[in-house]
């Protein structure tokens, strides 16, 4: 058993919920962040409940402050310890610029990279005082080769780079590593929202010619959770097929 404490947000999402499976048959302990679809996390949790290892939901708004301290103390309370955070939680509103709405634009930046920001901002202190924390921000190829209508999307991805650069230089000599995975187009979560017709000509984009296994996304984040994989730390790691 790998009996490591992780903290994921978004696990109530297409890609949550493989990561969650994924993780919790490595023997991983889970924390799992959801906001407002509580059926859906009922059910990754129900699908798992016969692992012997430590699982429990907690409802959050990543958005707002007050709800990441309370989630962050009340995951301590229950597992002891937050040994890694996966920032996996995202939503995509698309538009082309000129018709994107400042609202929708501010929606997006809020969940993809503030909530993350906050995530890593109160989980850091637990991490420190352990001298032991991987982090891991879940991004996409979508800022790497421009997507017409995803300004939002593009943006609020583009900068988690920046701020896992940022959080790799600040706390490396805590024994902390932080890494981001930019993900191509996966067989789950928010390319379902995509017509099928422009999933097709997606897929004729990709070198490989299909869409990704969400289990690699597991193996590459049991990868760099790995207690040997020290010396990797403020990299992005492509995972997408060859398209970038």
């Amino acid at each position: 058993m790998n009996n490591k404490n992780v903290l994921l947000t978004g696990a109530s999402g297409g890609l949550g919920k493989h990561i969650t499976a994924g993780l919790a048959a490595a023997g991983y302990n889970l924390a799992l962040q959801y906001n407002t679809n509580s059926q859906s996390i009922a059910e990754n949790i129900k699908d798992i409940s016969n692992l012997s290892i430590k699982v429990k939901a907690y409802k959050a708004d990543i958005t707002t402050e007050a709800d990441i301290v309370k989630l962050v103390s009340d995951v301590k309370e229950d597992f002891g310890s937050i040994d890694m955070l996966i920032n996996n939680a995202g939503i995509s509103i698309n538009a082309m610029s000129w018709k994107l709405s400042g609202e929708d634009w501010n929606k997006v930046l809020s969940v993809n990279l503030t909530g993350p920001f906050l995530c890593t901002k109160h989980v850091l202190p637990l991490m420190k005082e352990n001298k032991y924390g991987r982090i891991i921000y879940i991004s996409s190829v979508v800022p790497q080769i421009g997507v017409p209508g995803t300004a939002a999307y593009a943006a609020s991805k583009a900068g988690l780079g920046g701020l896992c650069k940022t959080i790799s230089k600040e706390v490396i000599k805590n024994n902390i590593t932080a890494n981001m995975i930019s993900l191509g187009y996966f067989d789950a979560g928010l390319l379902y929202q995509i017509p099928e017709e422009i999933r097709g000509q997606i897929k004729e984009t990709i070198p490989v010619k299909h869409f990704g296994n969400p289990a690699e996304i597991v193996e590459c984040i049991k990868y760099i959770s790995n207690e040997e994989s020290k010396y990797l730390t403020g990299q992005t790691i492509n995972l997408n097929g060859g398209l970038f």
